[in-house]
């Protein structure tokens, strides 16, 4: 039987007090690739940070690797996070530090104590990103396609059954971007990882066609 990791019900979704989306109803599976796609300020933004905690659910029901989201506080919300893999257009890197070093900060933590086990981690990571031997590398030396795979790789690191991807390909001349959905459908047929991934490129929702859902008139649409 196929593993849901989202799970909505007539969930609202609010952004500082206003009704964004409403009466959402959403299913993912687990290895699922799925497109959220939208206008600016249609609610992709809104609906992904409700996903992984950032804004509460407080009205409808929802579940996201098999926690429940009106439950979450400052304690459980960590808990959430580590079965989640985010992947932000900006990249968010510690730009201090080499590509190995960010990948360590995650994993230390989030409460990784053998260093054995993190050396092996990060090289499994890495060599799936087609990073292998680039560890050494400060994150401000790469460019932007190599940037946005070792954020893919940070958000492998604790082998997530659920990737939420805000943008990933945003920022990126389309051959980059193209190398990085290549590598996202990967990732969810090898790892069986469920990818939501909102964007508005719809050349690349063409180019790479999934199951697609849209943000429009304060309603998320399955499109057929």
């Amino acid at each position: 039987m196929s593993e849901i990791v989202i799970q909505l019900q007539n969930a609202n979704i609010y952004q500082s007090g206003n009704l964004i989306l409403q009466d959402v109803n959403l299913t993912v599976q687990r290895g699922e690739f799925v497109y959220l796609v939208g206008k600016t300020g249609t609610g992709k933004s809104s609906l992904l940070k409700s996903l992984y905690g950032e804004i509460t659910l407080t009205e409808g029901n929802g579940e996201v690797v098999s926690f429940d989201l009106k439950q979450m506080d400052w304690k459980t919300l960590p808990f959430l996070r580590r079965n989640l893999g985010i992947v932000f257009q900006d990249f968010q890197l510690l730009t201090d530090r080499n590509v190995h070093e960010n990948l360590r900060f995650v994993l230390k933590a989030t409460g990784w104590l053998d260093e054995k086990l993190i050396e092996q981690k990060i090289e499994d990571v890495l060599t799936k990103v087609g990073l292998k031997n680039k560890g050494f590398k400060m994150t401000f030396e790469m460019s932007g396609g190599e940037q946005q795979r070792v954020d893919i790789a940070r958000a492998l690191l604790n082998s997530p059954k659920l990737i939420l991807a805000d943008e990933p390909t945003g920022s990126l001349d389309p051959e980059t971007s193209d190398e990085i959905m290549q590598l996202l459908f990967q990732i969810a047929k090898d790892d069986g990882t469920a990818i939501l991934m909102a964007t508005h490129d719809f050349m690349v929702v063409n180019k790479f066609p999934s199951r697609t859902l849209t943000t429009e008139g304060g309603r998320l649409v399955e499109k057929a």
